[in-house]
């Protein structure tokens, strides 16, 4: 169960300090597909000190408000949704707070990168394929369900997320993959069949991240690991050193394959 509560912010456009981008907009703190890796758990530290990642959501029910204020007075720069949360949680079925940012951002007409592992994104398809400078990546760490579902237990079914991306392209909407983290030995099974499943949905262009432990995000990953493939504990502890040797040759892996199939490889490690 995910305790929601509806509360108020002091503002809603960020500066980033993420490189190549200027503000971000998290219309939640917390985030119900409670991913077990997931870094963004360190926002519970003041305010939710002692719960779990993944059990509650705070709405920011002004939003919107705040963030038309100052997008008429701050100078553009690129809005990333969401460095903290997933813009497309189940609860913004309700609150549309994501739709509202589009609409504004857009009339704006601040350059925009969504991030999410949820195909609720084709919900605004009719704005994101109108907007003048945007782009949407969708988070894909595995085509293994089974993987998925113990990592990543709330977000959409990989073939729903391989499908927005080819809805997306169809609309004209600029799309990117997101392969991150790479789960050491888990990640890299059947990883040629999905760069070819993302060149059938239109994607050019992948972002590859490693596995970084920070933020507490350990327990909850050695505890998947331990009761879903404890075998791999202690190939995960040695991959997770750095340097790595296990992430340098994935490196070298990933880049050779996108050579081949003519994708653009950015690595953010």
């Amino acid at each position: 169960m995910v305790v929601t509560r509806e509360v108020l912010c002091k503002s809603a456009l960020s500066r980033s300090r993420i490189y190549g981008v200027y503000y971000s907009v998290n219309p939640y703190l917390g985030c119900q597909h409670g991913c077990a890796y997931c870094y963004a758990r360190f926002m519970a530290r003041k305010s939710h000190r002692g719960e779990d990642w993944g059990s509650f959501v705070d709405v920011k029910v002004n939003a919107l408000q705040r963030l038309v204020l100052e997008l008429r007075k701050e100078p553009k720069g690129l809005v990333l949704l969401s460095s903290v949360t997933d813009p497309y949680q189940p609860l913004e079925r309700k609150y549309e707070l994501t739709r509202g940012a589009l609409q504004l951002l857009a009339k704006y007409d601040f350059p925009t990168s969504l991030l999410t592992k949820s195909d609720l994104v084709l919900r605004d398809l009719d704005i994101l394929r109108k907007m003048r400078n945007c782009e949407v990546g969708l988070t894909i760490t595995t085509l293994d369900e089974d993987v998925k579902r113990v990592f990543e237990p709330v977000a959409s079914p990989i073939k729903n997320r391989l499908e927005a991306l080819r809805r997306l392209h169809e609309a004209g909407v600029e799309t990117y993959a997101f392969l991150g983290p790479m789960l050491p030995y888990l990640s890299e099974s059947r990883l040629d069949e999905l760069l070819d499943r993302l060149l059938e949905a239109g994607v050019n262009r992948v972002m590859v991240d490693r596995l970084n432990l920070k933020a507490g995000n350990w327990p909850p990953i050695r505890k998947v690991l331990s009761q879903n493939f404890p075998y791999l504990l202690p190939k995960f502890t040695e991959a997770l050193s750095k340097p790595s040797e296990y992430y340098e040759g994935l490196r070298t892996e990933i880049s050779e394959m996108c050579l081949e199939r003519g994708l653009r490889v950015d690595f953010c490690y």
